[in-house]
């Protein structure tokens, strides 16, 4: 693959906080930057060189981008696959929208890991009411997850019994979901791999992800697991990326069980919330990787520098003033990242920090000391 310089354009679907993350990463890089996003206030637009506001679907501006890019990416999986294929047909798109398209729906997404000889945790596509007259036993209790669009605990409902199961499908609108057995986990980690080629792919460190009300709250870098199941993990993550022909971020979800085995929650096709302890504590950032995979480039050193705690900035936080930010700044060894919008709400990412320290468990004191404190 030809490699693309400086000083190109490159585009990127989305504008929010991933977006704008990836165009700081390519402007320090020497690339400028087109953003494609709807939202005249979008985090990225306000940074990017220029700021395409139109619809992800508007053959005008796709056109745009492709006359004016050297290659396009995307910053969220539920832009339209339809509107990466049409642009590589002109321009270098990665991820592929084939691989997009697989994280867009539940159900495929773990039919595709399942064929793939990698283990996802039992479940059924329910796609009609009717798909619920059946023996349930083994998927619950469970969770019926819509299989399009929920992102971040939104979408989901708990369910124990086959009426609980009908009545959570008929909140979520009947529309096609999966119910997936709920199972009895030991932690939550991730794994983010960069892969420009099948030869040229790195691993990042993985990390180990703590969640509240479906969002993610703090992730701790190094893991605390074996490391036979961080080498897992990551052997897993790279297996996928094989099967997809993947280029790009890839970030995979596992659900670590209580013997150890690995079972995969769900990929995104992109940079990942839980990779944000990277822009401080490792060699290169994950959004560094997106512009080099975008570009053809080799994917750099993905060395941990530091250990590390990465904490969510939720627009709870947000009451009649900004946050006490001099309590984080006060702090040599604690980085603040705001995403720049304009508006805070109960549940909005608004920004996060790392804690870098010498040990994780030093990192993490420190890191819920302070979210405590904020919260205050």
């Amino acid at each position: 693959m030809k490699h693309i310089l400086p000083n190109a354009m490159l585009g990127i679907l989305g504008g929010g906080q991933l977006g704008r993350m990836f165009t700081m990463a390519a402007r320090a890089m020497g690339y400028r930057v087109t953003v494609l996003d709807p939202d005249g206030d979008s985090p990225a637009g306000g940074l990017a060189d220029v700021h395409i506001r139109a619809a992800y679907d508007d053959r005008a501006a796709l056109d745009r981008l492709a006359e004016t890019c050297a290659a396009v990416t995307t910053e969220f999986e539920n832009v339209p696959a339809e509107s990466l294929s049409y642009l590589a047909q002109r321009v270098r798109v990665s991820p592929s929208a084939e691989c997009v398209s697989i994280a867009q729906d539940r159900i495929a997404e773990k039919r595709y890991i399942s064929g793939a000889g990698l283990g996802v945790a039992p479940f059924l596509a329910i796609e009609t009411a009717t798909d619920l007259d059946r023996n349930l036993a083994d998927h619950l209790p469970g969770i019926l997850k819509l299989a399009r669009l929920g992102y971040d605990g939104k979408g989901q409902i708990r369910v124990k019994t086959v009426e609980e199961a009908k009545a959570a499908f008929a909140e979520l609108g009947g529309k096609s979901c999966v119910l997936e057995r709920q199972l009895n986990l030991k932690t939550e980690i991730s794994v983010i791999i960069a892969r420009s080629s099948p030869t040229e792919v790195v691993c990042f460190p993985v990390a180990e992800n703590q969640h509240e009300s479906g969002i993610l709250d703090v992730s701790i870098v190094p893991a605390r697991v074996a490391p036979a199941v961080a080498t897992h993990a990551q052997d897993m993550a790279l297996k996928l990326a094989q099967a997809m022909d993947y280029i790009g971020v890839l970030a995979v979800e596992f659900f670590v069980l209580d013997n150890d085995d690995l079972v995969i929650n769900e990929i995104a096709p992109r940079p990942h919330n839980s990779g944000h302890y990277t822009l401080d504590a490792c060699a290169a950032s994950q959004f560094e990787q997106q512009v080099r995979t975008l570009c053809g480039l080799p994917p750099a050193d993905t060395r941990l520098l530091s250990p590390v705690v990465m904490v969510n900035l939720l627009g709870d936080i947000w009451r009649d003033d900004e946050p006490a930010w001099d309590k984080l700044l006060s702090q040599p060894n604690v980085k603040l990242h705001l995403y720049g919008k304009k508006t805070a709400r109960i549940g909005r990412k608004m920004g996060h920090f790392n804690v870098l320290a010498e040990d994780v468990e030093a990192a993490l004191s420190q890191a819920l000391e302070l979210k405590q404190m904020l919260q205050a």
